[in-house]
């Protein structure tokens, strides 16, 4: 495939681009691209460079920590050997512990990005409601404990029996599932 910007070179990289104008999808050779990522994000006022982005946004879940603003740019990952000056130019982690070794400057990071720096997943559909039902249930016990810490004792008692509802059917599920094996 041919390169879409100089049509003579070899197209290696396939961008694609949502805006205002739709969609545009680009076949581009290495020397194009490198050119074209400059000004990936425009607006009225400014254009601004995929590394600037990023840049702009690891630089700012780092100034959040100015109580120590030389001592995370020491962390490196005892598996991979990642620094994290190394991940701030890349925005690419390295291996999985990076995640246990940068936690302190991710987690403002992913809260920022994700809304959450903790992932609750979904239930999948194979298991029953076993899984739901328990979600459910620990849900009904913190709202039980802050309805108890409150002084809440009407609504306390709705989430207690609430929750041996729930208990009673999950009981009877996974005895019926056990049966069903034999």
């Amino acid at each position: 495939m041919v390169c879409d910007e100089c049509g003579k070179n070899e197209a290696h990289i396939h961008i694609m681009q949502i805006g205002p104008d739709g969609r545009i999808e680009k076949n581009l050779c290495e020397e194009c691209a490198s050119g074209y990522g400059t000004t990936m994000f425009t607006s009225r006022e400014k254009s601004m460079s995929v590394n600037d982005f990023l840049k702009g946004v690891f630089s700012s879940a780092a100034e959040g920590e100015e109580s120590a603003p030389a001592r995370h740019h020491e962390l490196v990952c005892p598996n991979c050997g990642m620094s994290y000056q190394d991940f701030q130019q890349t925005g690419k982690i390295g291996c999985s512990v990076c995640y246990d070794t940068f936690r302190q400057q991710l987690e403002p990071l992913l809260r920022r990005v994700h809304g959450s720096s903790v992932h609750s997943g979904k239930i999948p559909h194979r298991s029953g409601g076993a899984l739901e039902l328990k979600h459910e249930s620990e849900v009904l016990r913190r709202k039980l404990q802050e309805a108890v810490r409150q002084e809440e004792y009407e609504k306390a008692a709705e989430y207690r029996d609430r929750i041996r509802t729930l208990e009673k059917k999950l009981d009877q599920q996974e005895g019926g599932e056990a049966d069903g094996d034999r």
